[in-house]
């Protein structure tokens, strides 16, 4: 599977961004989809994800509440919708698939990933 990544921008503190994962190859409702993001120096870092079907989702407790993953399956595509970003928000955001609900927040166990976008929060 194919994952692509776009969305990212530059935004001002308190505003919103959605990011969009789009997915060929396979149907990514097979699939886990995972978003992490990652700055300079720093391991990459898990952000949300979802299940097939959109059944469950999973979030990092830095972005609770002010994100919301969600998915389209006519459409192949996870969306990342941010809210209330904060400057510390800012990395390249990365969305990736897998095909099993174990280790969900570990970037190791993901076996495909799209390019990055980067989101850029100023205070």
């Amino acid at each position: 599977v194919q994952l692509q990544a776009y969305g990212g921008g530059l935004v001002q503190a308190g505003g919103s961004l959605r990011l969009s994962c789009a997915a060929s190859g396979r149907t990514f409702s097979s699939y886990v989809i995972g978003w992490f993001r990652q700055v300079p120096g720093k391991e990459r870092e898990f952000v949300a994800a979802i299940s097939w079907g959109g059944s469950r989702t999973y979030y990092a407790d830095s972005v609770k509440g002010r994100f919301t993953i969600s998915g389209d399956n006519a459409k192949n595509t996870v969306y990342l919708q941010m809210n209330s970003l904060k400057p510390e928000d800012t990395a390249v955001y990365y969305c990736a698939g897998k095909s099993t609900l174990r280790s969900i927040e570990a970037s190791a166990a993901y076996d495909y990933w799209g390019q990055g976008t980067l989101v850029t929060v100023s205070s």
